[in-house]
């Protein structure tokens, strides 16, 4: 999937890169060491789908996020502008950030009402995102004061782009996670195409964990709930002939019209063009 990656490194640890990847269309956020992220997007559009939010991101633009888990996700719309992705990033690690600064960085009560956020990116980001491309293409000039020295730059640059407080402020604030109810976070995504481990993974517990949680919360397991809340959704749309069964099968989550007209037909007993029909009369 990854097509070039280029690094540089303070401490063994990655701070700034550039990968560029083959389209994808799920992929979930790994992380190095619980590190918050800012990426330039050079190249290509996706989206990020987080426990309450669903935001798309396209070339040119920035994206702010905080350590917790997520997904990059794209779909054929996006896929087909562009078969490949790139993005330029900078690594946040607390560990790094308080040698650099002199402070701990959790000794801030600022919090910001966001996990992730789209970033404009004017002049002075830009300028900052070509010092950085230089940099990645000639290593060689990167030495470990000059890394110290971006590092301290990217974080006043982002600082006063997010009109925080302080530069203190700011790093605190990428250390907080806002937290949606497991019920919410389910809710939020049920008409995803999202898979139970998926699901799992972006509630932040391991599956039996989650199978658990979820069977306490609905009463019934991941399985039986979502794919009765996606053929209850799905016999509704089929009553307006607005949408094409195609339509009604990606919207609530349907892999393939295949699999939607399988499972709706073993749900209803008849198949989806046969409710629609069956309704209009």
């Amino acid at each position: 999937m990854i097509q070039e990656q280029k690094i540089l490194k303070y401490k063994n640890r990655i701070v700034f890169e550039r990968i560029r990847m083959s389209s994808f269309k799920r992929i979930p956020k790994l992380y190095q060491d619980k590190e918050a992220c800012f990426m330039f997007i050079n190249e290509g559009e996706f989206s990020i789908r987080t426990q309450d939010e669903f935001i798309s991101f396209d070339k040119g633009k920035g994206l702010l996020a905080k350590c917790f888990d997520y997904f990059f996700e794209t779909n054929k719309k996006q896929r087909d502008k562009s078969d490949s992705i790139e993005v330029v990033g900078v690594l946040l690690y607390p560990i790094i950030l308080e040698e650099l600064f002199q402070f701990d960085i959790m000794h801030s009560s600022h919090i910001v009402d966001y996990n992730v956020r789209q970033i404009q990116v004017d002049e002075l980001l830009s300028n900052f995102k070509d010092s950085i491309n230089l940099l990645l293409d000639n290593p060689e000039l990167a030495d470990e004061t000059l890394i110290k020295t971006k590092l301290k730059e990217f974080v006043l640059l982002m600082s006063k782009t997010v009109n925080a407080p302080s530069q203190l402020d700011f790093l605190s604030s990428m250390f907080k996670k806002n937290t949606s109810t497991f019920k919410v976070t389910i809710l939020n995504n049920l008409y995803s195409n999202l898979s139970i481990d998926e699901l799992a993974h972006l509630c932040g517990m391991s599956l039996s964990t989650f199978k658990r949680k979820f069977r306490e919360t609905f009463m019934e397991s991941p399985k039986k709930f979502i794919g009765k809340m996606k053929l209850e959704k799905a016999s509704k749309m089929l009553v307006s002939k607005e949408y094409r069964i195609s339509d009604v099968a990606y919207d609530c989550g349907f892999e393939t019209i295949s699999t939607f007209n399988r499972s709706f037909k073993s749900h209803f007993g008849k198949s989806p063009t046969e409710y629609r029909l069956m309704s209009s009369t």
